[in-house]
């Protein structure tokens, strides 16, 4: 076994700050359709771009999605975090909240890293293999804890967006 360099990058995802998005690992071509299928299946309104680094053969950023802005944001992030079997969505009209369990039963789907409106950092490590995401940094640290005020507001929140009855 030979012992090798390993070079850490942080990678800003760039997208508008209202936009939500899912990072995750991913492990076969047909990702994007499969991921194409749960995602137009799982909310009516839907909008969204989805990009997948492929990590063998021709090693392209496949694509796809409903909303071509989407599909070409998700593309130019997917080329700029650069690690293999890692994909990318954006959505619009709708929240991770209303897909991530579609995403999850996609059989490729190895792992979720974030999904969020946040600002959003992916630590990609990088050796002569090739790239991988470490991690994400997802918003800020906390402030400090709530009270009992906060906790009412929250309650109130989920139920006035009918999360919670």
């Amino acid at each position: 076994m030979s012992s090798g360099h390993v070079t850490l990058e942080v990678v800003a995802v760039d997208k508008p700050e209202d936009l939500n998005m899912i990072l995750g690992q991913s492990h076969f071509i047909k990702t994007v359709e499969d991921l194409h299928e749960a995602l137009a299946g799982a909310v009516p309104g839907l909008r969204f771009g989805i990009a997948f680094n492929e990590a063998s053969g021709p090693r392209l950023i496949r694509r796809s999605g409903n909303d071509p802005e989407l599909v070409e944001l998700a593309t130019r992030n997917a080329g700029q975090i650069g690690a293999g079997h890692a994909f990318i969505i954006f959505l619009r009209e709708g929240f991770p909240l209303n897909v991530l369990n579609q995403i999850k039963l996609v059989p490729e789907v190895c792992r979720i890293y974030c999904a969020t409106a946040n600002p959003v950092q992916v630590i990609v490590a990088e050796t002569g293999a090739g790239r991988g995401i470490l991690g994400v940094i997802d918003g800020g640290a906390p402030l400090g804890v709530e009270e009992e005020q906060d906790v009412t507001a929250r309650r109130e929140l989920l139920r006035t967006i009918g999360y919670k009855l």
